[in-house]
Formats: structure tokens, sequence, C-alpha cells
């Protein structure tokens, strides 16, 4: 379920300043993420391991800076279900500071806002399907959002291609109209194409309040 940019291009070095590389110290198995705050990063929560590390102002996966340990707050309701309340809070043991490389990207405000239907993908995970070709540096991808009764659920946003997110960007964001509308959670085959669904952020503002008020 934990799924690289197949097809799109390589983003310009820093120029997605909230992404975020995420990766267990054990495991070695990553996934992606994005800053909200100075102390809280947004990811799936089936990205959820033990020895969680996260690294800002990445390019270039083998030129990581140091990590930072975290707390991690998955849903509650998740079940390790594909698309079952799979979002997930990061707490940050140390806060960063932001810059030019690392800097924060703002969530919706509103269930009700309008959510453009051209978007965009982000990650370093594989370039191929079902191929493992992890990417080194950024890579990126323009993607058309399908209507919301083809996605199945309320709190479910989906597109369809063969271009999108593999394996290892999972919990990376779905950013419609320079907004951060979705997390990349898992994708299905259909028989020439992909259809990859994402967790609607919106759906879950209240809860995402909660766990950050918690911290204040």
């Amino acid at each position: 379920m934990d799924h690289g940019i197949v097809g799109g291009k390589v983003s310009i070095p820093h120029s997605r300043p909230y992404m975020v590389y995420i990766r267990d110290n054990n495991t070695h198995k990553p996934c992606g993420g994005f800053l909200i705050s100075e102390d809280f990063v947004m990811t799936a929560a089936h990205c959820k391991e033990k020895h969680l590390m996260v690294y800002l102002g990445v390019n270039d996966t083998n030129d990581l800076p140091e990590g930072i340990e975290v707390d991690a707050f998955p849903h509650e309701s998740f079940t390790n279900k594909p698309g079952d309340d799979d979002i997930m809070l990061l707490k940050l043991k140390t806060p960063v500071t932001l810059n030019k490389a690392v800097n924060i990207i703002t969530l919706p405000e509103t269930k009700r806002e309008n959510i453009s239907k051209n978007c965009m993908v982000m990650g370093w995970g594989w370039q191929e399907y079902n191929k493992m070709t992890p990417s080194r540096v950024l890579k990126e991808v323009n993607l058309t959002l399908l209507d919301s009764e083809i996605c199945g659920a309320p709190h479910i946003l989906c597109t369809e291609g063969t271009v999108g997110p593999e394996r290892g960007d999972s919990g990376g964001p779905l950013i419609c109209g320079n907004v951060p509308q979705g997390i990349v959670s898992y994708n299905i085959v259909k028989s020439t194409s992909y259809l990859t669904k994402y967790i609607k952020i919106s759906h879950y503002l209240p809860w995402i309040h909660e766990i950050m008020k918690g911290f204040l």
C-alpha cells in the first residue's frame, strides 16, 4: 500500500519547501509527508513505523540532512484497510526553523471549500508501476481530479491515468490550486491505467485541529 511518481518531471530543487521525506530508521521504508506547522508533519497513517524519522529541505535522498525524531498520531479509526481514515500527524520533537528550503503549506480552511480539478502530486517513490525504481530526487506530475461520485466515499478524492504516485509516495500531498487537498493513500490497477485514491484533508479538519491544539 505504500505507494513514487510515475511520469512527470524532476522538481526544481527546494521549490516545494513543505515536502518531507519520511523513513523508518531500522527498515528504511520510505514515505512522503508535508510540513503544516513548525512542529507538525501530515502523512498517511499506514506510514506508521516504530522508528520514524523525518527529513526536511531534502532534494537528493542520497544527501540527507540530520533527521528529526517524531511522536506519531495516526487517526484512531484507522484499521490498515485501504483508504480507511488513512491520515496521521507527526509531532516533531525538535521544531524546525523556517527558511527558503523548509517552509509550511497552509491547509484548507473549511469542508465546503471548492477544490480545483487541476492538481499535482510529488514524491521520491518508484518511477515505474510495479518496478522498484525509487527516485533520488523529488519528482512531480500534474493530474486531473475526478468527480467525487467516482471516488466511492465522502472522505476520498481520486485521479486516474498512466502517471501518478506509486510506492514510496504514500503520505505526500495532492495539491489542487496551490492548496493541499489530499494525502496519497493507495492505488487500484485498472485495465489500462491506475486509479489513485487520496484522503480528503478537509474532511478531517476538526480532528487535525484537536490534535494540534493539545500542544499549544
